[in-house]
């Protein structure tokens, strides 16, 4: 996929386009970029996506904008691998946001993304205080030589699809409902660091990874895959090689870092090699408790080792299909800990 970075210069060819965000790209995302896919090839057009950083949100109010989830890595892969061959990720600020939806449609739309075919969501709005809209879409479309089709919302089983549902599922550890509205299990990618060895010293080696964003959409202990390290320092080297599964921690740790940044800790199973910089992707499968403060190191290492106990029931029941393959959420205060 060919990423272009602002307005600069025209798309290659004509494109069949589609706007968004696309944070997370859930299933109601793909449904639309699956129709763009069927327009481009039946068009001969240039499939295109046009998304924003930062999140319009974060630009206008940033202390009340909504948690990330996804990277914009994270979600150009993903709008990629569903068929995207041309993204044009615009910078979202003063100058942007102050464009009239007419400047909007003629400077962006017609003169750099070559539009031929927009497709769009049931309540999207543009231009300075969001004045544009489908219907003024169609009426440039009849001038400019393209046409305008808008996608209904997708449902599952009543609720409508939207990243603000899988936001909301995931901070109440509802992980495989989030699962199911993103048609996959959540993931955070991102490069291990060196960390503190805390881990290490408990007897429980963490692979440390710094979260790009300030404010993540779960946090918890969890059970988790993870991918990334096929032929690294002598592994598997398949492409299919499997995951490796083991537990996670993402939460902020105040009690130890005092700038109190977000930081996702992975305890790989029956896992001993150095993987210092490499690139992992760690998929969220199933919550097994709350933040909790520890009176000593001893009573922190005792609560990782039962913890790890249920992430191996886990994934033991996950293997044989067994009926109840969701480890046990354990109940407790929400309260920060150092692990």
């Amino acid at each position: 996929m060919l990423v272009q970075r602002g307005f600069s210069r025209p798309a290659p060819a004509d494109t069949a386009l589609t706007i968004g965000n696309f944070d997370g790209v859930h299933l109601g995302h793909r449904a639309l970029l699956s129709r763009l896919g069927e327009v481009a090839q039946g068009r001969g057009l240039l499939p295109a996506a046009l998304t924003f950083e930062p999140h319009p949100r974060e630009f206008f109010t940033p202390e009340a904008a909504p948690a990330r989830l996804s990277t914009l890595r994270e979600k150009l892969e993903l709008l990629d691998a569903d068929g995207v061959r041309h993204c044009c990720v615009g910078r979202f600020n003063a100058r942007f946001a102050a464009l009239s939806a007419e400047q909007f449609i003629d400077d962006v739309l017609v003169r750099c993304l070559r539009v031929r075919h927009l497709i769009i969501g049931d309540d999207f709005h543009f231009g300075a205080g969001r004045t544009g809209d489908f219907a003024q879409l169609r009426a440039a479309g009849e001038r400019h030589g393209f046409a305008v089709e808008s996608m209904r919302s997708v449902l599952l089983d009543g609720e409508r699809i939207s990243s603000s549902a899988v936001r909301d599922a995931l901070a109440k550890g509802q992980l495989q409902h989030a699962e199911r509205l993103l048609g996959r299990p959540y993931a955070i990618d991102g490069r291990i660091v060196r960390g503190q060895q805390l881990g290490r010293r408990l007897g429980f080696a963490t692979a440390n990874i710094r979260i790009r964003h300030d404010r993540p959409p779960l946090s918890g202990v969890f059970a988790v895959e993870v991918s990334g390290l096929s032929g690294l320092n002598g592994l598997d080297s398949r492409r299919d090689a499997p995951p490796l599964a083991g537990i996670a921690n993402l939460g902020v740790r105040p009690s130890i870092d005092a700038n109190a940044r977000p930081l996702l800790e992975v305890h790989l199973f029956d896992f001993d090699r150095d993987i210092y910089g490499a690139h992992l992707s760690v998929r969220f499968l199933s919550k097994l408790r709350d933040e909790m403060s520890f009176p000593n190191l001893d009573a922190l290492r005792a609560q990782i080792a039962r913890d790890a106990a249920i992430a191996h029931e886990f994934f033991a029941q996950r293997a044989t299909g067994g009926s109840n393959a969701d480890a046990r959420l354990l109940t407790s205060p929400f309260r920060p800990h150092p692990f």
